[in-house]
This record gives C-alpha cells, structure tokens and sequence, in this order.
C-alpha cells in the first residue's frame, strides 16, 4: 500500500510541475540581471548572404504573397527558393532573378527534404539560411533583425510567428497559445541561459549547423524542428530568441483544420519527447531547462490529467487538492501574464471563454494520433471565408 501510495504521488509531481514550471522560471527571469547581447542601436549589418527556403506542399495559392512580402525585405544579399512539392506551378511566375522556383522530379512529403533540395541547387554557398512556411509573410526588418543575434556569436535564431489572421475564434486561440510559447519557451528560456524552442519556420542557421545537424538522417512526417533543436542542444549550443524577428503566421480557422494539424503535433510529442531526457541527463543549464521543456505533455494533456488528479483526490487528500488549486492558479496567472507582457490584440482575451472548447477539438485530435502520419504532411490553408467565420463564431 505504501508503494502505491509513493507511485501516486511521484505520478501527480511529475504532471503537476507542468502548471507552475512556467511561473517558476518567470520568477528566475525577472530576478536575473541581464546585459543585451548586442546593443541593436550600434549593430551595423553587413549583409550576410541568406538563402530564403519557402516550403510548399500540395498547395501554392499564397506563394506570391509570400514572395512579394520578402522582396519587400530591408536588404540586400539574399535568394529566395520557392520548394514546390507535389504542386502545380503553372500559375507561379516571377520576374524577379532572386525567386527560383524549384519543382522535385518526384514528391518528397518531408521538411528537410525539401530544405535539402534546396540547398543542394542554391546557386551560390550562402552562409545562412531562413526557413519560411507557404503561408507567411516577413516584416521588412525580419533579416536585420537576425542579423543582431547572429553577430553576437549565434549560429540558431528563432524568431516570432505573430498571427496573421484573427477572424475565428479558432485562430484568436491558437494565436493565444502562440503567445503563451512565445513567450515562455521564447523570450524566458533564451532570457535565463537557455534556448528558445524551434517553431518550424521564423527561423534561421548557419548553413553549416544545419547540415551538421540533419543532413545525414532522412526525417519525415512532422517534427523535423524537435529533431534539429535536439541536435543543437546536443552540441550545447543556444539557440537564440529574436523577438523584434517576425514573420505572420496563418492560424488554424476551422475545426477539422483544427483536428488534424494539432493530432500531427501531438503524434510528434510522443515521438520525440524521450530526447528530453538526454538534455536533462547532460550536464549544462542550457542543457536542463531545455530537456525539461521536451519531456512537457502538450498543453491541454497536462491540463486535463491535472484536474483529473485534483478531482480524484477529493476521496482521497484534502491537502492535496488545495496544493493542485493552488498549482491551477499559479498556472492561470502565468498565462495571463504571457498575454500581459505582449502584445495582445483585445479579441483574444474575449474568445478566451471558448478555451473548453478549444481543448475538446484537442481530445478529438489526440484520438486521430495513431492516423496522423495519413494526413497531409502541411495544414491545408483557407483564405478570405468570412463564412467559415460566421459559422465559427455561432457553434
């Protein structure tokens, strides 16, 4: 009976840490004094040379939009190639020299693949390259920005995917949760000595650390970010936060949108999540934190098993459901405080009501994990449905 005891008690620890780790490592951020790693009002920018990869899968209704928003970019000495996988490319012309549209002889359904497409046909060795999803647009300093961290001795910058689209209330939420892991696995991690998590695209390497990293592994399906972020934690490298580096990212506005991309992520979790434990194991505090942020359960899991746990224990500890209201709250809090301390358009605190059932379309996803692969490998994109909006914002 103790044993059982002792294992119910390690179980509720090693879920409920999960709602006060945020707050926790908010309180180290503040407490520290930090110096900037380079002053940005005495950056000069020199113009490295950035091979720009636009990743498209099956779909390139907003690639012209994507390539008009980087041309308008404030600098000189970049290519941008177009990877069109799987797609038809008889609409897509550009007149500009620094557009090269690539079209694979056969499908390739991977990220890096792509990216590895494109590298091996950049037509000159650009030192570093920005990966940049079909559907987002560049604020025009996005490079100068990334220059910053580059010059301070970085060789991997994060930057900020800010939401381009608010018209549902799925987007408002997801944009929400964006905020959250912007701003803690983003500004607070990179802030204490740590890495910024990887977002999939806002991001930019060396070019030679990101063939170091993924060149000789072939990995396919979703999550080639986890791979790369653990392969530059492995090498105790930082991985820096840009923040003032954003490109506007295309949130989710349909429930079925919804379902499948998130049980992608999900499906990635559970994929990746045990390279956590070879960072915590590792010995550096860059290397600690990181690892602890790998082995966290998405969001709505630990939320979910959490409330189970602080429910369950009304038969069982009174103490111990004051300790899980008391983690619920720290939890809210620090949520609230992601949102605080950004800058959050007002319809997403109003849609904040929607949260419960934000997280039920989650469960659904979490039941498709075991199909997600059979999904397509990008989220299928829908552009002016002012309807899907309506419908959206009534159910």
């Amino acid at each position: 009976m103790v044993v059982i005891n002792y294992i119910w008690i390690v179980i509720q620890v090693l879920i409920g840490y999960n709602l006060v780790l945020p707050f926790l490592l908010y309180l180290i951020y503040a407490a520290k004094k930090r110096k900037p790693m380079v002053r940005a009002d005495l950056f000069t920018a020199q113009d490295a040379d950035y091979g720009i990869i636009v990743t498209a899968y099956e779909q390139v209704t907003a690639i012209p939009d994507v390539v008009k928003s980087l041309l308008k970019l404030n600098y000189t000495n970049y290519l941008i190639y177009i990877v069109a996988d799987k797609c038809d490319i008889s609409g897509l012309n550009f007149n500009d020299e620094r557009v090269i549209i690539l079209r694979p002889e056969e499908t390739l359904a991977s990220n890096t693949r792509s990216h590895f497409y494109a590298i091996n046909r950049f037509k000159r060795p650009h030192s570093r390259i920005t990966i940049i999803d079909s559907d987002n647009l560049t604020d025009p300093e996005y490079l100068n920005q990334l220059d910053i961290y580059f010059a301070a001795g970085f060789q991997a910058v994060q930057g900020v995917r800010d939401a381009k689209n608010l018209n549902t209330t799925y987007a408002r939420l997801d944009a929400a949760r964006d905020i959250y892991y912007h701003f803690y696995d983003g500004k607070i991690l990179f802030g204490i000595g740590s890495s910024a998590t990887l977002a999939g695209s806002g991001m930019a390497f060396t070019t030679q650390l990101y063939r170091d990293c993924l060149e000789h592994l072939d990995v396919t399906g979703a999550g080639f970010d986890k791979v790369l972020q653990h392969a530059i934690l492995k090498r105790n490298q930082r991985i820096a936060f840009a923040e003032h580096a954003i490109v506007y990212d295309e949130k989710t506005t349909q429930s079925d949108q919804l379902v499948k991309q998130r049980s992608r992520w999900i499906n990635t979790w559970f994929k990746y999540f045990v390279l956590g434990f070879d960072l915590v194991f590792r010995g550096s505090w860059n290397q600690f934190v990181f690892g602890l942020i790998l082995l966290r359960p998405p969001l709505f899991i630990f939320l979910i098993l959490s409330a189970f746990f602080m429910l369950a224990n009304i038969f069982i500890s009174a103490t111990a459901v004051i300790i899980w209201l008391v983690a619920f709250i720290t939890f809210v809090f620090g949520f609230y405080l992601s949102l605080a301390k950004s800058e959050t358009d007002k319809s997403i605190y109003q849609s904040l009501v929607n949260i419960p059932k934000f997280i039920f379309y989650q469960v659904l996803s979490l039941m498709k994990v075991r199909k997600a692969n059979k999904h397509s490998v990008a989220t299928t994109h829908y552009y002016h449905s002012q309807k899907d909006e309506e419908l959206s914002d009534e159910n």
